[in-house]
Parts: C-alpha cells; sequence; structure tokens
C-alpha cells in the first residue's frame, strides 16, 4: 500500500511543479526574436547567393528554440520528450536536406 502511495505522490508532485520564469527574462526572449527577425529582413536585402537560405534557415532555427525553451517551457520537460523532438528535427533536416540537394543537381 505504501508503494501505491509513493508513485501518486511522484506524480502529483511532477503534475503539481511550477517552473515560473520572471517577466524579465520573457522581455528578453521577445527582444531577442525582434531582433532575429530585423537580421533576417536585412540578410534577405543583401546578395549572398546561395548562402542567403541557409542563414535565414539558420535565423529561424535559433528563434524557434526560443520560443520552444521559453515560451513553450520544453526545457522544463522531460528527457525522453526533448529526445522525441529532437527526433522529428532530425527527420525534418533529412527531408530539407534531401530537398535542397534534389533541387541543386537538376
Amino acid at each position: 500500500m505504501s508503494e501505491h502511495n509513493t508513485d501518486s505522490h511522484s506524480a502529483e508532485s511532477h503534475a503539481a511543479e511550477n517552473h515560473v520564469i520572471g517577466y524579465g527574462t520573457y522581455i528578453m526572449v521577445w527582444l531577442g526574436l525582434v531582433a532575429l527577425t530585423a537580421v533576417t529582413v536585412s540578410v534577405a536585402g543583401f546578395e549572398f547567393g546561395g548562402v542567403t537560405i541557409i542563414i535565414a534557415l539558420l535565423i529561424a532555427a535559433v528563434k524557434s528554440l526560443l520560443v520552444g525553451n521559453y515560451f513553450m517551457h520544453l526545457k522544463f520537460e522531460k528527457v525522453i520528450f526533448k529526445v522525441f523532438i529532437a527526433v522529428c528535427l532530425v527527420t525534418f533536416l533529412i527531408m530539407i536536406i534531401l530537398t535542397f540537394s534534389d533541387l541543386s543537381f537538376r
């Protein structure tokens, strides 16, 4: 019986676990997102050749990491959840690489 109480207690403590992030952090992340958006728009105005799309995708990746970690609270999730997200991102990256390599060799 004590085993059952311990399991339910740990589940309740995890469900009740709150991760408080201050408003200052949210504002700094938002300012970072705005700055990265400005960099993306600025980079689009210059002609860097084939590197332009790579720069834009890298900036978009950083922005998505910021949104995922701070606004979606993914940095407080369990490791297995982060592994699932990483597998999805790697699969997406492979599809993007295959698509761009197909387009470049036509």
